[in-house]
């Protein structure tokens, strides 16, 4: 007996994600259907014309925006950025350095110190002795 296997399938939000676009820019056909498994694989590895224009010139979704910025996606609701940007306004932002972007910027980058030393922490004190146990 042979089994007739359904392709898994995604919501096109949940592609468009995992593969870093804003999904309102891409193709009707893209936002309207669920794409298989195989298709997203298809997608990755040989992109269309419209995937590799999206990725390169934008709309970008926030998740994308963050890091190009190099804040968290909460920096940039703090710091009004509500919509997809270019990659151009992404730019216009990295050129402006306006305040709330610095801010994010240091934020981020006291997050990022801060968790090396709590790793770096955990580390020495695996690597200690156990002490002795008191009955």
């Amino acid at each position: 007996m042979t089994s007739n296997k359904t392709p898994q399938t995604m919501k096109p939000t949940t592609a468009a994600k995992k593969l870093g676009v804003y999904l309102e820019a891409t193709p009707k056909e893209f936002q309207e259907g669920d794409v298989t498994r195989e298709e997203l694989t298809a997608l990755q590895t040989e992109a269309p014309e419209w995937l590799l224009e999206l990725r390169s010139t934008g709309p970008h979704p926030k998740q994308v925006i963050a890091a190009k910025l190099g804040i968290s996606i909460a920096g940039l609701a703090r710091g009004g950025v509500e919509e997809a940007l270019t990659t151009d306004q992404v730019a216009a932002l990295l050129e402006e350095k306006p305040e709330w972007l610095q801010k994010e910027r240091k934020l981020q980058a006291d997050v990022r110190a801060e968790n090396v030393r709590i790793k770096e922490k955990r580390a020495s004190r695996r690597n200690q002795p156990r002490k002795a146990r008191r009955g």
